[in-house]
């Protein structure tokens, strides 16, 4: 009887320069690893922690379960908060979408003019949102404000006293200065479209709109994920602009998640709510992200449009 060993498996050989290769990379993933265990993964276990206990913040933390979950969960303030942050992220993110794709767009052609307006255009990133809404809240006071100084009746209005008009302010400063950041990434990945494209366009017809419709806009598809994923996620953590600007008023018609989490937490001393409504705003940013990243279809695919 004859016996038929079985196949030899293949093992393939990994070469010697690509474990070293391998190794350096993961030593230089170490300090950013460390950041991200320090000041994420570490202090977000720590909320987690907190939201099953009870805590004003002075004396013993004291473990009981669900107790603090279940008045998170049953406060008529978090759905309201909960909704006016959904608004000031809508309201934001399509404002700030177009004109950073057209501001990006226009400061994307090699001109020196545009270049300079670029560097211009960028100061507002680089100012704290403290600063900004302290500025804007005196030069909207309606008594010493810009619109008295100038005589102008139109712009002497009670701006922060009026629910819509507070809305309308915030979701203008927060496009004041976060459009620059975004109009930067759209310019990059403008310049990255091979002019063969444009070129082609011109030829078979195509006039300028033509060509942002149906070259420039398919091309920053992914741009548009990542800085709408931006403006999204980033718009869950707007707290100094509006505790500065409005303090969550006139009422609470601009309490958004992060305020509500603050005034639970230093305000009124409850540490255990404080910390549900944390972790209800990191898992809330997590699916908004996995959303975003499903629509912008899979990683693998080529940044350019049918090449």
């Amino acid at each position: 009887m004859t016996t038929l060993a079985p196949p030899a498996v293949r093992v393939d050989q990994v070469p010697t320069a690509s474990r070293e290769r391998g190794g350096s990379v993961l030593w230089m993933t170490m300090p950013a690893l460390l950041m991200f265990l320090a000041f994420g993964l570490i202090p977000l276990l720590g909320a987690l922690g907190l939201s099953f206990t009870t805590w004003d913040g002075i004396g013993d933390i004291r473990p009981t379960g669900l107790t603090s979950w279940k008045a998170a969960l049953s406060d008529p303030g978090l759905p309201h908060a909960l909704g006016i942050t959904f608004q000031i992220m809508f309201l934001s993110w399509l404002v700030q979408t177009p004109l950073s794709i057209l501001i990006g767009v226009f400061i994307a052609a090699r001109h020196r003019y545009r270049g300079l307006l670029a560097v211009l255009y960028f100061i507002p990133l680089l100012l704290s949102s403290a600063a900004i809404s302290i500025t804007y809240k005196a030069m909207l006071d309606p008594n010493f404000g810009i619109g008295s100084g100038l005589g102008i009746s139109a712009l002497n209005q009670d701006w922060l006293g009026d629910p819509t008009l507070a809305m309308g302010v915030l979701i203008f400063v927060v496009s004041w200065q976060f459009i620059p950041f975004h109009s930067l990434i759209y310019q990059g990945a403008v310049r990255q479209i091979p002019i063969a494209l444009y070129e082609a366009a011109q030829i078979d017809g195509a006039g300028r709109l033509r060509q942002f419709f149906l070259i420039t806009l398919p091309q920053i598809k992914y741009t548009i994920i990542t800085s709408s994923t931006l403006m999204v996620v980033g718009s869950l953590t707007f707290f100094d602009l509006i505790y500065v600007l409005t303090a969550g008023g006139p009422g609470d018609a601009t309490r958004a998640l992060a305020l509500e989490m603050y005034q639970k937490g230093f305000m009124a001393n409850l540490m255990g709510p404080a910390s549900c409504i944390a972790v209800i705003l990191v898992l809330v940013g997590v699916a908004l992200a996995q959303l975003l990243r499903r629509l912008g279809g899979r990683g693998d695919e080529s940044q350019m449009e049918g090449m």
